[in-house]
């Protein structure tokens, strides 16, 4: 197939990458997505289309793989793999979270990074992309496993980030307890306190409402997309799901908008409350969960009802907020989703939605607002941490929180701008659009490279 060839369709593109990346059905998921929206945009632009910017983008910058020995409690030598995924610096530092799951493995953190690439890219910040992690999970360790893990994860990842070069962050499995012990491991080895990574602790260079920031980001997307439409979050009944940061911090910022959150949940089911969680009930929830609580027990200790192996998806609500984990709304939840008069879909996580749901959502007129635009909060707060680093500064929680706003409120009219159609806007091919431009525009400016 020449070059040409390649931008004549998105099945001809795909038929071009799919050989170079066999079998990571998460990558050609989301790179699909893209070249869906961005495929005239890459063959009508003359420098694009001769440069192959398209085709240069779907190829990460390089991917580290590396082995991590530790010892558990018993002193038995555990063995993991750990990787970093580094796609593109095109706007700035690598930046993007490390995962530590036992679903980790080279195509879900390219997925991860290839996202990443245009959420950075909308924010506006100089920010470049990349994602890492290991299939090590730190569900069931202690402390003290959790540590050494950690240590001799960084005892190879630091060879390979800096705070010019690639700037980590949490993400799941990655809260401030790892990003603690992957930082102090990086100040033994480097010798330097630098702004390596973010989701430090306050009072170790990390900034105010990062832990909040992605929930709250959401929602703050969510209100512009809402007023775009004459609407208000007030009153709307509101279906979450996932019960860690993303989804307890979006619950908390859409009941004190006033919204009527009905549903958190996680692997073993859903917690539910018709007349809504109240502020102290989500309170309750995020400390009782963090302490490792059962969240059926949790639903008892809040007069709210669970139910096992049950998702939110069939309840009553007028907009659902997946924050969980990719595709975990398939087609089938997208019926559910449609029968119940839902208006619109937040991607609080990264791809929730499936191919097919996407598609069947759209074609019924549900509004959909894109992960990589509505969940960018994380990185703006981030990216805001890297400058308070610089600096040598704290910013207050008032002053992150208009920046978190502002940037949000930025980035929904990079979306509503790019994707401006006949009858309807289309934020996800506007997300999509405007990240690639911005991105593709500072390749082409390299040159060849």
């Amino acid at each position: 197939m020449s070059k040409s060839d390649q931008l004549d369709s998105v099945d001809a593109f795909m038929q071009w990458l799919t050989p170079l990346h066999p079998g990571e059905e998460e990558y050609h998921q989301a790179v699909r997505g893209v070249v869906e929206h961005v495929l005239e945009d890459a063959r009508e632009h003359k420098g694009f289309r001769e440069s192959r910017i398209l085709q240069r983008l779907t190829e990460p910058d390089r991917i580290i793989s590396f082995r991590v020995v530790w010892e558990d409690d018993q002193g038995v030598p555990q063995i993991n793999r750990g990787y970093r995924v580094q796609h593109s610096n095109a706007l700035g530092p690598y930046k993007g979270g490390l995962r530590f799951d036992a679903s980790v493995n080279p195509g879900v953190l390219k997925f991860l990074a290839f996202e990443q690439l245009f959420k950075n890219s909308l924010t506006g910040l100089n920010l470049g992309a990349g994602k890492g992690g290991s299939n090590f999970s730190p569900k069931g360790r202690t402390d003290a496993e959790v540590m050494r893990f950690c240590h001799a994860y960084m005892s190879e990842l630091y060879r390979h980030i800096g705070q010019m070069t690639d700037v980590p962050a949490g993400d799941i499995g990655v809260g401030s307890r790892e990003i603690g012990y992957l930082f102090g491991q990086y100040k033994r080895l480097e010798n330097r306190f630098s702004g390596a990574l973010t989701g430090k602790a306050v009072g170790s260079g990390g900034s105010r409402l990062r832990t909040e920031a992605t929930g709250y980001g959401a929602v703050y997307f969510l209100c512009a997309m809402l007023g775009e439409n004459g609407e208000e979050i007030d009153g709307k009944r509101i279906a979450i799901s996932g019960a860690g940061n993303v989804a307890l911090h979006a619950a908390e910022k859409a009941c004190a908008a006033g919204g009527i959150v009905t549903t958190v949940s996680n692997r073993d089911g859903l917690l539910r409350k018709d007349d809504g969680l109240s502020a102290e009930d989500i309170e309750t929830i995020k400390i009782d969960y963090a302490d490792g609580k059962d969240l059926a027990e949790i639903a008892a200790a809040i007069s709210a009802q669970w139910s096992a192996g049950e998702s939110p998806w069939a309840t009553e609500y007028d907009i659902a907020v997946p924050a969980a984990t990719q595709n975990e709304i398939d087609e089938n939840d997208a019926g559910s989703l449609i029968d119940n008069n839902c208006k619109v879909v937040v991607e609080a996580a990264n791809m929730p939605l499936t191919e097919a749901a996407g598609r069947r959502l759209s074609d019924a007129g549900v509004l959909i607002a894109p992960g990589k635009a509505a969940n960018a909060g994380g990185v703006a707060v981030s990216g805001f941490e890297m400058s308070q680093n610089q600096l040598g500064r704290s910013w207050t929680m008032d002053k992150l929180d208009c920046e978190l706003r502002d940037t949000m409120k930025v980035i929904f009219n990079r979306c509503k701008d790019y994707g401006q159609g006949d009858d309807r806007i289309d934020y996800s091919r506007g997300a999509d659009r405007a990240g690639f431009d911005r991105v593709a525009r500072a390749v082409l400016a390299f040159g060849t490279m």
